[in-house]
């Protein structure tokens, strides 16, 4: 009696870039169970990922975005600027609107976090090297909750930066060549833009929504 086996008309060849070993096993074992679906290499930081990438060539590339040496956006980068047909799908811990819209600015095609269930990244996975987007639902909801708000700009992310290091107005504005009443003018506006009460609030909501990400 012959059996049919099911074959695939193509191996989608993936390589995942996280620098916790376990994330990286476990995401391993989701697609490989998937007949259509090969791990051809593993990266534990942004380096290693642009290495590889440009050694294997993977159809889809899976990175996160906290990384040592070389974080996911610096490696997102790297690769959509040699490689602009290159397919890569943020998985990573963080939401934040402004970590969000910079990583599909710099070229991710997808945005899971890594709350995901397998068949949501399997799907994702499948659906990117076909060509699709994807983007988590709590990642959009997120977006949609600061749609329309203004963005800080470089200026005043140099300021909030420096009051993340626990500078004051004074200090920052010695380190920035700018006088004290500059300074803060630009914390002035950066409250206003994220509504937060004090400059320590101002911290605490930048950093959760990607504004302050290397």
């Amino acid at each position: 009696m012959n059996l049919l086996v099911f074959k695939p008309e193509k191996i989608i060849r993936i390589l995942i870039a996280d620098d916790h070993p376990m994330m990286r096993t476990g995401v391993r074992a989701t697609l490989e169970i998937e007949r259509d679906m090969k791990v051809v290499g593993e990266a534990s930081d942004g380096a290693e990922a642009i290495s590889m990438f440009h050694l294997l060539r993977p159809d889809v590339t899976l990175i996160d975005l906290q990384m040592p040496k070389v974080d996911g956006l610096v490696a997102i980068t790297e690769i959509r600027q040699a490689v602009p047909t290159a397919v890569i799908i943020v998985l990573t811990t963080y939401p934040g609107d402004a970590r969000v819209t910079k990583a599909i600015s710099l070229g991710a095609t997808s945005y899971l976090l890594k709350v995901a269930s397998s068949e949501e990244i399997v799907a994702t996975v499948r659906g990117a090297a076909s060509g699709r987007r994807h983007v988590a639902e709590e990642v959009i909801q997120d977006v949609h909750a600061h749609q329309g708000m203004e963005p800080l700009n470089v200026r005043e992310l140099g300021v909030l930066r420096l009051a993340a290091q626990g500078k004051s107005n004074r200090a920052i504005g010695e380190t920035l060549n700018l006088s004290e009443e500059t300074v803060k003018t630009r914390m002035k506006a950066i409250l206003a833009k994220l509504n937060a009460n004090d400059r320590t609030h101002a911290v605490s909501i930048a950093i959760r929504r990607g504004f302050l990400d290397p």
